[in-house]
C-alpha cells in the first residue's frame, strides 16, 4: 500500500492568487444557446471562474502568491532551501518553471528547485515530497507552489468541458516544528484509465502540426476541439470517483486510527457540486465542515484544495486543526491525506491584473 506518515512537519503559511478577470458562466453563451448553458451551469454548480489573460501563466499566479506569503510572514528568502512547482500548464517545455521561479523570487542558488507534472491530485504529492525532504534533510523552509491556467487548454466549443475549468495559484510554506502531530497520505494510480482525461496532441507521442491544431467536430452532439485541447469522459470519471474515493478515504481513516467525524474540515477537489455532495452523503459527513469554492472559481485542477483552504478557512485555522484532503484526476491518480495544521497563517487572496506579473 502506498501509505506515507510524517510527524513534526507541516504547513505554516498559505497564500493564493487568482486572475482578476471574472467569467460569469451564465453569460458564457458565445457558442451555445442560453438554455443549454443554464442547464449545464445549474447541474455542475460552477457560476463564476477566473481566466488568465494571454500573457499570464501559472507561474505568474504562483509568483504573486509567493510574494504575498513572503511579505506577510517576514520570511528570509535565504532560508528557503526547496521550491517545488506543481503544474501541467508550465511556462515552457524546458527549462523547468521551478528554476525560473527560484531566480524570479530571488532565492539562493543553493535552493533545490524542480517541477511536478501531475493533475488534480498533485498538491498532496508535492506536499508529501516537501514533508519528506524537510523532515529528513537539513532544509529549513520549503515553498510548494501550485498553479494552473486550465482555461487555456480546453475548448470553449466543447460543452462537456467549456464550463468547468478556471485558473489559480497557491503558495504553501512547509517547515519542521514539533507542534505538528502525525500526518497520513495515501497515493494511488491507474494508467489504464489514462484516456479518461487527456490532451492527445502537442507532446512527443503526437507532436504539434497543422493537423493537431485544427478544430474538428468530435462527436454526434457537435462538440468541437483540436487535438491540442483537453477532453474528459465525464460519466466514466464519475463512476471511477464513486467507486475509488470513498474506499481510499476509509482506508486512510482506518490506518490513522482517527474518527472521521472528529476531523475539523474535509477539503475535496473542486470538480463539481454533484460529486462532492455524493461523497459527503456516502461518508455521512457534516456538510458544515466541507468548504467549497466550486461556485466562484470552478475546477482549478490541483490548485483547488489549497485554494479552497486559503479562500474559505481564513480566520478559522487558529489552534490545532485536522483536515482531510481528497483529490483525483488526470492519470488517473487519486490521493487522500489527513494533515494537522497549527495556527495556520492565511494571507488574503491576491487578484492578478492583466500583465501585472509578467
Amino acid at each position: 500500500m502506498a501509505f506515507l506518515k510524517y510527524k513534526g512537519v507541516g504547513v505554516t503559511a498559505l497564500a493564493g492568487a487568482v486572475p482578476q478577470r471574472i467569467v460569469n458562466n451564465y453569460k458564457y453563451t458565445e457558442f451555445f444557446p442560453e438554455d443549454q448553458v443554464r442547464e449545464v451551469v445549474d447541474k455542475v454548480g460552477i457560476y463564476e471562474r477566473r481566466f488568465a489573460d494571454a500573457e499570464t501563466c501559472s507561474s505568474d499566479l504562483c509568483f504573486a502568491a509567493a510574494e504575498k506569503l513572503i511579505a506577510d510572514n517576514n520570511i528570509d528568502r535565504n532560508e528557503i532551501d526547496l521550491l517545488i512547482f506543481i503544474s501541467q500548464t508550465p511556462d515552457y517545455r524546458m527549462p523547468a518553471t521551478s528554476v525560473l521561479l527560484q531566480d524570479r523570487l530571488e532565492l539562493s542558488n543553493s535552493c533545490i528547485a524542480f517541477d511536478v507534472n501531475l493533475g488534480c491530485s498533485a498538491f498532496m504529492y508535492g506536499l508529501s515530497i516537501a514533508f519528506s525532504m524537510v523532515k529528513n534533510g537539513s532544509l529549513r523552509k520549503a515553498l510548494v507552489l501550485d498553479g494552473e491556467t486550465r482555461s487555456k487548454v480546453y475548448s470553449p466549443k466543447d460543452r462537456r468541458s467549456a464550463f468547468l475549468f478556471g485558473d489559480g495559484g497557491v503558495a504553501a510554506l512547509v517547515e519542521c516544528d514539533e507542534k505538528f502531530g502525525d500526518s497520513w497520505f495515501s497515493f494511488n494510480s491507474d494508467g489504464s484509465r489514462g484516456d479518461l482525461i487527456k490532451i492527445n496532441g502537442g507532446g512527443y507521442r503526437m507532436p504539434s502540426s497543422a493537423e493537431t491544431i485544427k478544430e474538428k467536430v468530435v462527436d454526434e452532439y457537435g462538440n468541437i476541439r483540436s487535438d491540442e485541447q483537453g477532453y474528459m469522459q465525464g460519466g466514466d470519471v464519475f463512476n471511477f470517483v464513486i467507486r475509488e474515493i470513498p474506499r481510499d478515504i476509509k482506508k486512510v481513516i482506518e490506518w490513522s486510527g482517527m474518527d472521521i467525524q472528529s476531523l475539523d474540515y474535509y477539503v475535496f477537489h473542486q470538480a463539481n457540486n454533484f460529486i462532492n455532495s455524493y461523497l459527503a452523503k456516502k461518508l455521512k459527513l457534516n456538510i458544515d465542515k466541507i468548504p467549497s469554492t466550486i461556485g466562484k472559481y470552478g475546477n482549478t485542477s490541483s490548485v483547488s484544495c489549497p485554494l479552497t483552504i486559503a479562500d474559505q478557512l481564513k480566520g478559522k485555522m487558529g489552534g490545532e486543526k485536522y483536515l482531510m484532503l481528497s483529490a483525483f484526476g488526470v492519470g488517473m491518480t487519486w490521493t487522500t491525506a489527513i494533515v494537522p495544521f497549527v495556527d495556520l497563517k492565511i494571507s488574503d487572496i491576491v487578484e492578478v491584473a492583466h500583465g501585472e506579473c509578467v
